[in-house]
């Protein structure tokens, strides 16, 4: 009996430690906001540009229904989205403008899908939480505070990869995050 409560406490000490030593590094943080909107920039750039990537070219003009995007115009969608967001969150400089269009070739589409979240993950290199009560620009011409802007960023990409998840679904595929057991 004492060999099996032995064993118990074990397994529950260690299962307390596995579950709660990341969450020490990120108490430690003195910027967690920031931490963890670079944590969510990691796992959207990972997930949506492998969903870019399992969409085969001649699907990127499906749409769902008649007022959807296309999947083309959804990934270039994303792309500008991202630019136009974290140049706003994070004042740096704006990043060039894209030519593409959402009948260009899709190795096109997903590179500049790539690129924009490496713009966002370098812009974000001189952000802190210091500067989450400070004002930005917003869509529709509006001024937000860019705590309000970050969590609208990161609702964007959880919006833009359901979006994905959807058009991979409707076409007999399963999104990136199924294979690995994701949520």
């Amino acid at each position: 009996m004492k060999v099996l409560q032995s064993a118990v406490l074990s397994i529950t000490a260690l299962t307390m430690a596995i579950v709660l030593l990341p969450s020490v590094g990120h108490a430690q943080s003195s910027n967690p906001v920031t931490t963890a909107l670079k944590a969510s920039l990691e796992r959207s750039s990972r997930n949506m540009t492998a969903a870019a990537e399992k969409v085969p070219a001649d699907k990127y003009s499906f749409k769902p229904t008649a007022g959807s995007r296309t999947f083309g115009e959804l990934v270039l969608h994303i792309g500008n989205s991202n630019r136009g967001a974290c140049h706003w969150l994070t004042g740096a400089p704006a990043a060039p403008k894209n030519t593409l269009t959402p009948t260009s070739p899709k190795a096109q589409l997903v590179d500049s899908l790539k690129s924009s979240f490496d713009y966002c993950s370098r812009a974000l290199d001189n952000f802190n939480d210091s500067k989450l009560s400070g004002q930005v620009p917003f869509y529709g011409g509006r001024t937000v505070s860019a705590a309000s802007s970050v969590l609208s960023l990161t609702d964007d990409w959880a919006d833009h990869y359901s979006q994905e998840s959807a058009y991979l679904r409707a076409n007999g595929m399963l999104p990136p995050t199924t294979h690995r057991g994701e949520p």
